[in-house]
């Protein structure tokens, strides 16, 4: 029997409205999830590792600015870009992250080089850049991440003392935008059956103190396991760190014998208690089933289980 490959991939949960989009950036978007479908896909179809296709999937994500990784990650009250990325692989459990990496062009792209070329897990900040540099890894001048719609939301908040998420800012270059957790993951099955899952983010507008979001911590952001799932998650950091989301998920069919739809609609639904909008993720199974689980009233996201057939979607119906 065969083995359906898979791979899913989000841009992000919030209040996505289709009040607040053109034709224009909706198609902008989509078009964004579907290069990074195809990506991935290409590699599953390959006979690829699942690994390398989530990278692919993220890094294309991470070089486009509509979305909050890499290139177009939003300002630290600091006028600096501080990513975070993460990557795990389900047949071996092993995993590497990164976090507050200021000039790396590709955060995924380090973390799955932590993955591979080290015995950690987590490498943060200047040691991190020193393990680019020593992994060939390429590294840019901070101006790369640099976008005007990101700066002026920055400059909107900067004095308010709060750190924001990708909110609403109304420019004469810009139109206004709604509101998302600015992050981007992709979970992919391949061939073998392995599973995978990678997540990117440059985290809150106007953050502070070196703050680390979910996204790069295992077991919380991201997580992959091939005796239950792999998932990446975007939402509110704090509540998804606290309730160990992406784990749980995994948890609740391990020891409960859940399916994955019902493991992730549970998860949704506890953390629904606590935050009635903090986000939401994407999951997939080694038997080929997947979620696309949230509690906000959109998400950008998508998959592919055939070649060339992307399917992208933004609002909650």
């Amino acid at each position: 029997m065969s083995i359906p490959v898979r791979i899913l991939v989000h841009g992000g949960a919030g209040t996505i409205l289709p009040s607040a989009m053109t034709p224009q950036s909706e198609a902008g978007y989509k078009s964004g999830l579907a290069r990074a479908l195809s990506a991935g896909y290409a590699l599953l179809a390959e006979g690829a590792p699942a690994l390398f296709a989530v990278e692919a999937a993220v890094k294309v994500l991470e070089d486009n600015p509509l979305f909050n990784a890499g290139k177009g990650a939003v300002f630290t009250h600091d006028k600096k870009h501080e990513l975070d990325a993460a990557i795990m692989d389900g047949n071996t459990l092993k995993a590497g992250a990164v976090a507050g990496v200021t000039h790396v062009k590709n955060p995924v792209e380090l973390a799955l080089k932590v993955l591979q070329k080290s015995d950690f897990v987590m490498l943060s900040g200047e040691g991190a850049e020193k393990f680019a540099d020593l992994q060939g890894v390429k590294r840019v001048d901070s101006s790369y991440f640099y976008t005007d719609m990101r700066y002026q939301q920055l400059l909107a908040i900067m004095d308010s003392g709060k750190a924001k998420l990708d909110h609403n800012v109304d420019t004469a270059a810009q139109p206004q935008r709604t509101g998302k957790f600015g992050t981007v993951g992709a979970v992919a099955l391949d061939i073998h059956g392995n599973l995978a899952a990678a997540t990117s983010t440059g985290g809150l507008t106007n953050k502070r103190f070196g703050r680390i979001g979910d996204s790069p911590i295992i077991g919380a952001g991201t997580y992959a396991n091939n005796k239950t799932c792999a998932v990446s998650a975007t939402g509110n950091g704090e509540t998804f760190i606290r309730n160990v989301v992406a784990y749980d998920v995994s948890c609740l069919m391990e020891y409960k014998g859940l399916s994955l739809p019902e493991a992730c609609k549970t998860v949704i639904e506890k953390i629904h208690l606590q935050d009635p909008e903090c986000g939401g993720l994407i999951a997939l199974d080694a038997a080929g089933r997947f979620c696309l689980e949230f509690n906000t009233p959109g998400m950008y996201r998508g998959f592919m289980v055939e070649a060339g057939k992307a399917e992208t979607f933004i609002y909650r119906d």
